[in-house]
């Protein structure tokens, strides 16, 4: 069944709901995503759906207020960055629950520039999925603000440092991903990130301790150096 770029929220949804499948939530719960509210679409059948529908903000509203898990997924992948409002923002990251939900939404809300409000924000809230959200934002903003400079990128290793010792696992993760991620954006954000690294990696706090290594190990690794153009 093709959708239309006029689909409403309610025909989109339960175009989802035909396309779900038990086994798919099965694999999803496997990879520690919450199926509590999922259908079992996958990723790539999400996004040819996106395609079809195209942007609507409005919809994109409608589709996250479900709490359906594909329906906000979809929500993400349909909302305007442009248009996204803070308090909107705000709301969203409040609601999510799994990791894919709020990694999803990190791109959405850095393509919004809404990272320099939110990502403190965020990583001072106490919910593990909304503080995740914080550090996934980090991450993303290494990766796909090119034109930003690296003095404001690296601006955000306190805010990492400081975070390393909560020993939640989809915080820690995204700690660590939030530091790799800056250390491999550039050679001058490079050497910084690895300080940092090998600091956590030589203190007292396990899960500080485990991030450290394992940014170390990857931002130490011959391929990274080698394609930051850093000699041994």
């Amino acid at each position: 069944m093709m959708l239309a770029p006029t689909s409403s929220a309610e025909e989109i949804i339960a175009h989802l709901r035909a396309a779900g499948s038990a086994e798919n939530i099965a694999g999803m719960a496997a990879f520690g995503i919450e199926t509590g509210a999922a259908l079992g679409v996958s990723s790539a059948a999400l996004r040819h759906v996106a395609r079809q529908v195209k942007k609507d903000h409005g919809r994109a509203g409608a589709l996250w207020r479900s709490g359906v898990r594909e329906a906000r997924i979809l929500a993400v992948y349909t909302a305007d960055p442009r248009v996204m409002a803070l308090p909107e923002a705000r709301r969203w990251a409040a609601d999510c629950n799994s990791w894919e939900v709020v990694d999803t939404l990190a791109d959405l809300l850095v393509a919004a520039r809404l990272e320099q409000v939110l990502i403190p924000e965020c990583a001072a809230d106490e919910r593990e999925f909304v503080r995740r959200l914080a550090f996934a934002m980090i991450a993303t903003a290494a990766v796909h603000l090119k034109k930003e400079p690296d003095a404001a990128i690296l601006a955000w290793l306190p805010l990492v440092e400081s975070h390393a010792s909560d020993g939640r696992n989809f915080v820690k993760k995204a700690v660590n991903w939030a530091l790799r991620q800056i250390g491999k954006r550039s050679a001058d954000c490079h050497g910084p990130a690895l300080a940092i690294a090998e600091k956590l990696a030589a203190g007292e706090d396990r899960t500080a301790r485990w991030i450290g290594n394992d940014a170390v190990r990857e931002l130490t690794s011959e391929k990274v150096r080698n394609r930051l153009g850093l000699s041994r």
